[in-house]
């Protein structure tokens, strides 16, 4: 298990090598096709897989054992990681067997609050002129959108998941289909009418690679028509400003091409803020070109303003460049 240097399995091949390029490890074009099959003879969890800095197995295993316990310095990327690497027999036999033991005796190994963070992001390659890049996509979690145990912050989330109703019921009704994060889901669902809540999608119909499929499901609130993304906005409403532009960043850079309206949405007194995280140069160096050329500020107030708006179903979306707002002396394409 490489993000927390644990044994976590022991399988036994059972085929000859064959070529195969049926998507698997990603989707689209997956660059794993040597193949064979396997049958697993041990599978542990996470928290009863065996640390590889656990005594018996760093003193046992051929590699470690003449290291210090604490060194840092054992390549562990370049010993195990690479493809494939091939162990002695007297070492194959040692990580069997400790790992058939573990079956039998489940002693836990708890999981620190870093191993838990290690886990909730993962590792992905994308395909960059000329290159493979190594990314990551991290995880949404309670603690990056600000919903800590306490009044102020808790008053901040909900607050924040209104501000999502409302951009799903004016999207609806101007006939697009909405996606929301399914973390979020249960609790915008229980603001909203009846004719909004069927038009929230349960899957995106979106043909992406895996890495732009798991920023985009991430994004606060998508607007779409059939398979199409119209527009997406993040919701800014805490201390950390710039989380919703990676996102938008990320989008950008993974899908140079794509053709979508982003938008920040936040507090009035945030605006300031807003457009001047927007230019920073980070998001202004994109092949795409300035992040500012595609993402606008629109504030809670303009946001209930176009909410009231009378006659919304029988509007373009285009009627929300009458709202927004974006960086100075920028020109939007």
């Amino acid at each position: 298990m490489v993000r927390l240097s644990r044994w976590c399995g022991l399988l036994e091949a059972t085929s000859d090598v064959y070529e195969d390029d049926t998507p698997i490890f990603r989707q689209g074009n997956d660059p794993w096709t040597t193949r064979f099959k396997v049958m697993p003879l041990v599978v542990l969890s996470p928290e009863t897989s065996i640390p590889i800095r656990q005594p018996e197995i760093w003193q046992g295993f051929s590699r470690t054992r003449s290291l210090e316990q604490d060194s840092h310095s054992w390549p562990v990327k370049a010993v195990l990681q690479s493809s494939l690497v091939k162990l002695s027999q007297e070492d194959g036999q040692f990580l069997a067997t400790a790992l058939k033991r573990q079956v039998d005796e489940q002693r836990l190994f708890p999981l620190s609050d870093r191993d838990k963070k290690l886990l909730g992001s993962s590792t992905e390659t994308v395909k960059s002129p000329g290159r493979l890049v190594t990314v990551v996509v991290p995880e949404s979690t309670d603690a990056d959108q600000g919903t800590a145990q306490s009044f102020h912050v808790l008053e901040e989330a909900r607050d924040s998941i209104k501000k999502q109703a409302e951009l799903v019921e004016i999207g609806a009704k101007m006939g697009f289909d909405i996606w929301v994060p399914r973390a979020d889901l249960a609790r915008v669902e229980r603001e909203l009418s009846s004719e909004a809540r069927e038009k929230i999608l349960r899957e995106l119909p979106l043909n992406f690679d895996r890495v732009t499929f798991k920023t985009i499901e991430n994004i606060d609130v998508l607007w779409l028509k059939k398979r199409t993304l119209a527009r997406a906005f993040e919701i800014e409403h805490t201390t950390a400003i710039y989380s919703g532009l990676m996102r938008m960043a990320d989008l950008l850079a993974l899908q140079p091409n794509i053709d979508i309206k982003l938008h920040i949405v936040a507090p009035e007194h945030r605006r300031d803020k807003v457009l001047d995280e927007i230019q920073r140069p980070v998001f202004a160096l994109l092949d795409k070109g300035p992040l500012a050329n595609s993402c606008t500020f629109l504030s809670y107030d303009a946001l209930d303003e176009l909410r009231k708006q009378e006659h919304l179903a029988h509007m373009s979306d285009s009627v929300l460049e009458e709202y927004e707002e974006a960086a100075p002396d920028l020109e939007r394409t």
